[in-house]
Parts: structure tokens; C-alpha cells; sequence
């Protein structure tokens, strides 16, 4: 087994995608042809299946390109107790295990998201300040995209889990969407003050007290998330992966509806193929392979978790994001805000 040098190294589970490792390295042959500050990459899975796609790939001498053996693969049925007691050597472990002792910086992996949420939290643990680590997936809205958050991570937040999941966004947002100065608005069901639950009205005051360490511009109702009108959408997990999965949901359904109807007879498939460059440049606009994944912000140690069926260029895409937070320095800038922000939190109201 090969050991990757200690430093700023980019791990990839290499195991737990519908696609298998061929597609992996795969993508990790992409990233290496078109990026051209890429971090080092060490493959974490099978040596004994890795090895061969590596040699076919012709990555197997490549001087950025390490393997680290792991005997065992985490599914997607196994319980969150299943796997972190019983596959101990699974490849999504032991990827993290490389950040815990320094030997990489960021992970990647398209496997089991409730596993990787709890495994994450437990082997690497939140940055100093961070209570609760979140989920913060790229959307397509009007004119650009967005960054929800928390997707799933932390369902029972409280509402400084909230101001953090403000900052958090705040940071990730400038890396990845290369925004100066994000708008945040906070997630409830009106505009006008008073609102939305407790946990929405407490928020919104502590969030009113950063000041200029975020533009907090308020409170946004769930049609404006799709308008250009913030940056940064904060919600707690559980009212963001129900909204992120009635999204895709909703986008299956009109894409399938679509379909449909333009096959219904010849003369709407005529139109259909003639305005296909329209279809094509609506299917790229609002492609999931276009950042890869959604990372899990506020660990000691980024992890960019991909969709299970993700295809060589969405993982491309979560290797280039995971690459961007090392360059850009993600944490050390979230451990800074978050510092700022829980002082100003704990002043005295005036």
C-alpha cells in the first residue's frame, strides 16, 4: 500500500458510488487534465481493483496520484450503527481517517449521506466555535445560483446553529460562486417582522447583531429563493431537505411531463428538434454535475459529498470545489467568522 505525503491531499472514496471505481478514477483522470492547480489525490478503496483501472487509465506512475488500501465498501442500505461498527476498513472511514492524522486536507465520496454525516462529525469533529456541522448544496435560480443550507445535516437546530449555518454559507458562498459579499436571507414563511416560529423570530434578531460580518438582508419567503434576491438561504436541515427534495422532485416531474407532451404528436417533435439548442443550454443550466456535490461545512476537514449515481464529470466537479476550499483556505476563515459572530451573539442586546 502506497502512502500519500503528508499535506495539502485531496482523498476520494473510490468505493461507494452506483457507478463503481472505473468511473472514479475516471473522473479523477479528468481532473487531472483539466485543472491545473489540483492538489495531490490519493484513491481510497481497493488496492487490488484499483491498481488495474489506474494502469488502463494510464494514471498508475502519476506523481499527484496515490492509493490507499481499504478491504470494505459502506452501502447504501447499511444503518449509520451497521457501518461505523461493523465495517470499520470501509473506504468513506478511512478517507476521513487521512484528514484526521494530516495526511490529506478534504474529502470526497458519493456514498451513504446519513453515514457520512455522522462518521464526519464523530472521526473529524467541528471546528472550534461550530456546534453543528451542515449540509450546503449549490441551486440554480434566476441569473446564478444559490447556496442552501442546511440541506439534511442538523434537522433540530437551535438558532445560534442558524447564525452559524449563516457564516458557514457566507464562506463558502465567496469560494465557490466567487461572490465579494453574499446576501443571506433567512428561510420562514413571511417577510414581515414577527413571522415564523420561535426558533425563526430568535434567529433573526441574533443574525440582525453581526452587523457587517454578513449581509444579512432578512427574511425571504420560499417563492424568492428562485428569484436573484439572496445569495445564501438559511434554514434548519430538516426544512431544507425536504425543500431540496421536493426541488428535484419537481424538476423530474416537469422534465418528464415535457417530454411527453412533445412527443405527443409529429408536429410538436418537429418544433422539439429545432429548438433543441435551447433544450441543451436549459439541461446545462440547471445540470447537478455542475459542482458535484453539497459539502458538509464545519468540520476539521471539508467533505464533499456527491450524489450516489454521479457520473466522471459531477465527481470531477466535487474533486475542482474540494480543491477551491483548500486553495481559498475555507476553514480557517469559518473559524475566524464563526469566533466574530459568537461574541457578537453573546453581547448584551441594546
Amino acid at each position: 500500500m502506497s502512502q500519500p505525503a503528508v499535506g495539502q491531499r485531496i482523498a476520494v472514496d473510490a468505493m461507494g458510488g452506483d457507478l463503481g471505481p472505473a468511473e472514479v478514477v475516471e473522473a479523477v483522470r479528468l481532473a487531472l487534465s483539466r485543472l491545473g492547480n489540483l492538489n495531490p489525490v490519493t484513491l481510497v478503496g481497493d488496492e487490488a481493483v484499483l491498481r488495474p483501472l489506474l494502469q488502463q487509465t494510464g494514471l498508475a506512475t502519476h506523481p499527484l496520484v496515490a492509493v490507499h488500501h481499504a478491504s470494505e465498501v459502506i452501502t447504501m442500505d447499511d444503518t449509520v450503527m451497521t457501518a461505523i461498527k461493523g465495517k470499520r476498513d470501509a473506504s468513506m472511514f478511512r478517507a476521513m481517517e487521512l484528514v484526521k492524522s494530516g495526511q490529506a486536507t478534504a474529502v470526497v465520496s458519493t456514498g451513504n449521506t446519513k453515514v457520512m454525516v455522522a462518521a464526519g462529525t464523530l472521526k473529524l469533529r467541528t471546528l472550534d466555535g461550530v456546534e453543528r456541522p451542515a449540509l450546503a448544496p449549490v441551486i440554480p435560480r434566476e441569473g446564478g445560483h444559490f447556496i442552501l443550507i442546511d440541506a439534511g445535516a442538523n434537522p433540530d437546530a437551535n438558532a445560534q446553529h442558524l447564525v452559524h449555518n449563516a457564516v458557514l454559507g457566507t464562506d463558502y458562498c465567496r469560494v465557490v460562486l466567487g461572490v465579494a459579499r453574499p446576501r443571506v436571507g433567512l428561510l420562514t414563511i413571511g417577510t414581515e417582522e414577527g413571522k415564523g416560529n420561535a426558533l425563526i423570530a430568535e434567529a433573526h434578531e441574533s443574525l440582525k447583531r453581526l452587523g457587517g460580518l454578513i449581509n444579512y438582508v432578512g427574511p425571504v419567503e420560499g417563492f424568492q429563493v428562485f428569484e436573484d434576491a439572496v445569495d445564501v438561504v438559511v434554514c434548519d436541515g430538516f426544512v431544507g431537505n425536504i425543500c431540496l427534495k421536493s426541488w428535484e422532485s419537481l424538476s423530474k416531474f416537469f422534465s418528464g411531463l415535457l417530454k411527453e407532451k412533445l412527443r405527443a404528436n409529429p408536429l410538436r417533435a418537429t418544433g422539439a428538434v429545432l429548438a433543441r439548442g435551447a433544450f441543451t443550454e436549459l439541461k446545462q443550466r440547471i445540470k447537478p454535475e455542475r459542482y458535484g456535490g453539497a459539502p458538509l461545512l464545519g468540520l476539521r476537514g471539508v467533505i464533499l459529498k456527491a450524489h450516489g449515481s454521479s457520473n466522471r464529470e459531477a465527481i470531477m466537479n466535487a474533486i475542482r470545489v474540494a480543491n477551491e476550499t483548500i486553495t481559498h483556505q475555507l476553514n480557517e476563515h469559518i473559524i475566524a467568522d464563526v469566533a466574530r459572530a459568537n461574541e457578537l451573539i453573546a453581547q448584551p442586546a441594546t
